[in-house]
Formats: structure tokens, C-alpha cells, sequence
């Protein structure tokens, strides 16, 4: 499993569609995702956003777009970037993006336990 930060409102609008990732694509060239396993580090980049924000939780054996995992910023971690559009029957579930009264991200429950033997078994 693989996930995708964005807010609410712009998931309201994406969850009735086939596919959704446009704007993302056109300004990137790939959607952003990341493991559980790193997704506190990213975390912090949506602290600024005052919205109300969910997780996107995805399988990516049902993407029907290429998954590659890179290392961008080379900073030892690859992280899952989608390159196409997300398919809506990709999607395993929403979850809220918990917040603590700083606005720091706190792991979801769902996530308790979970670790890269974990993940690695639900990877193609």
C-alpha cells in the first residue's frame, strides 16, 4: 500500500471519477506518493495547510498507471511516484490526516505495527 496526501474538498471532487491526477501530473509529471514506512517525513509539508486533509491509501498492484521508486532528493529513501493518472478502483480506503493541536501529523491507527516486511508483501 501506497499513499497520497490531499485535501478533502479535492478528494469530493476526484472520488466519484474513473481516473483523477491531472493537475498533479501537468506540474510535476508524476503524483507524489510515499510508503507508511516514511510517510512522517513527508508529513510535515501539509502542516501549513489549514484544510482539511486526507490520506489516500492505494494498492499499487491495481494502478493501472507505472509505479517507480526514486530517490529525487537523494537522501537515502526511495519514495512510490505515479506516473499516469490514479484509477479510482486503486483506492483501498480514506482515511483523515490525524493532526495534534500544533498541526503535527500523528500516525494513524490503521498504521500501528506496520513496517517494511509489511509492505514489501503487499508490493508487486
Amino acid at each position: 500500500m501506497i499513499l497520497h496526501c490531499m485535501k478533502k474538498s479535492a478528494w469530493n471532487q476526484r472520488k466519484q471519477k474513473e481516473f483523477w491526477g491531472e493537475e498533479e501530473l501537468e506540474a510535476e509529471g508524476f503524483i507524489h506518493c510515499s510508503t507508511i514506512e516514511y510517510f512522517w517525513r513527508v508529513a510535515s509539508n501539509f502542516k501549513e495547510i489549514t484544510d482539511e486533509m486526507v490520506l489516500i491509501c492505494l494498492d499499487e498492484r491495481r494502478l493501472t498507471a507505472e509505479v517507480r521508486y526514486e530517490d529525487g532528493d537523494h537522501c537515502g529513501r526511495s519514495y512510490p511516484h505515479v506516473y499516469g493518472l490514479i484509477n479510482n478502483d486503486a483506492v483501498l480506503q480514506v482515511l483523515p490526516f490525524l493532526r495534534d493541536e500544533e498541526g503535527n501529523y500523528l500516525e494513524n491507527p490503521e498504521f500501528t505495527g506496520k513496517n517494511k516486511a509489511d509492505e514489501s508483501n503487499s508490493t508487486p
